[in-house]
């Protein structure tokens, strides 16, 4: 899950991205309304939290520019105001859920994952496929009924895999989904998760690779015939 950050306190704002990538969730910063506009006009974000006083554009300007989109990005509101008219207010604009400064990061991360199992409503909250589970809550996964351990950069590239349902994932819709801005599209870094999280799954192989396509998630031991052929 990929998420944009609207917040204009520098260390309010990095401590809430640390705090999510701690639960395999990638996060981009906007410190000002325009600069969020500009992020949400070349990046596809899951979710939107908008703290709704920031310089420039104001989070309830943000939160129309969303809904007028057209996207159905939800939107998760941050306020130091815990008054019901301003978050009736908020609601009325778009929002799809209201956090309250100050508040604990495992509850904003709980509400983010809630907020995107209800985006795509006919989506269960565990996800099974192909002898995989992953409970992306508990942040767990079981192949078989064994627990695998995976680090947070693995969970996150497998939950954008299962999410596809068998679909193809381009390597640089990985590096978009399970990473931030920061990350270097010329890297290695897909490959190299990929690579290692089919080691954590074991045998028989389950991601395939497509060759000049991509990744996707395909039961059988010839599941990894034609890695190399795409650049990650």
């Amino acid at each position: 899950m990929r998420v944009l950050i609207v917040e204009d306190e520098p260390y309010l704002a990095e401590a809430i991205r640390d705090g999510l990538r701690l639960e395999a969730i990638a996060a981009d910063i906007a410190g000002d309304g325009d600069t969020a506009l500009e992020l949400l006009s070349v990046n596809a974000y899951d979710i939107a939290v908008l703290d709704r006083d920031v310089p420039g554009p104001s989070g309830d300007e943000i939160a129309r520019h969303i809904v007028a989109s057209g996207s159905g990005t939800p939107i998760l509101m941050l306020t130091a105001a815990d008054r019901l008219d301003d978050k009736a207010s908020g609601f009325e604009l778009g929002a799809d859920d209201y956090l309250t400064k100050p508040f604990e990061l495992r509850e904003l991360a709980l509400r983010l994952r809630a907020l995107d199992r209800r985006r795509a409503h006919s989506r269960p909250p565990v996800r099974e496929i192909a002898g995989l589970r992953l409970d992306p809550f508990r942040r767990e996964v079981y192949r078989d009924g064994r627990y695998v351990a995976l680090t947070r950069k693995q969970f996150a590239v497998l939950e954008v895999l299962i999410g596809a349902d068998g679909g193809v994932v381009s390597a640089e819709e990985l590096l978009e989904r399970a990473w931030d801005e920061n990350a270097d599209p010329f890297t290695n870094a897909v490959r190299i998760t990929v690579s290692a999280l089919r080691k954590r799954l074991g045998e028989p192989g389950i991601i395939a690779t497509v060759p000049g396509v991509g990744y996707r998630i395909e039961p059988g031991a010839d599941a990894v015939r034609g890695e190399g052929e795409v650049r990650g």
